[in-house]
């Protein structure tokens, strides 16, 4: 069996997450999180739009892990990143974790903003 080896951008993968942590590029954080090309760091939740807004132009799309469950993001947050030009997909967080690493393995323009779970 062949395998290729998977190339990353700037960003690195999720390689893990638990109760009230993530594991991105084998670095533990604590709490949630915002990761993407620029770096990985903490992230203050819902109310917290400003780092998210910031990445207008470097990302097409953002993946919003609202936590252990499958929740709505708040409308107004997300009037506020559709209306910037960022795309914006919720899921729970395991889920976000994994599709965030599918597209980054392609090379994509994302970012991942998770909630602990």
């Amino acid at each position: 069996m062949r395998l290729n080896e998977v190339a990353y951008t700037d960003a690195l993968p999720i390689d893990g997450y638990g109760p009230g942590f993530f594991r991105v590029g084998g670095e533990v954080h604590q709490g949630h999180i915002l990761t993407g090309a620029t770096g990985t760091t903490g992230w203050g939740g819902y109310e917290d739009a400003d780092p998210l807004l910031a990445l207008v132009g470097e990302v097409d799309v953002l993946f919003i892990g609202t936590g252990a469950e499958v929740a709505h993001i708040p409308a107004s947050l997300r009037q506020q990143l559709e209306g910037a030009g960022i795309g914006v997909e919720a899921m729970n967080s395991p889920a976000a974790c994994r599709t965030y690493n599918v597209l980054l393995s392609e090379g994509r323009r994302i970012a991942l903003a998770a909630l602990a779970v």
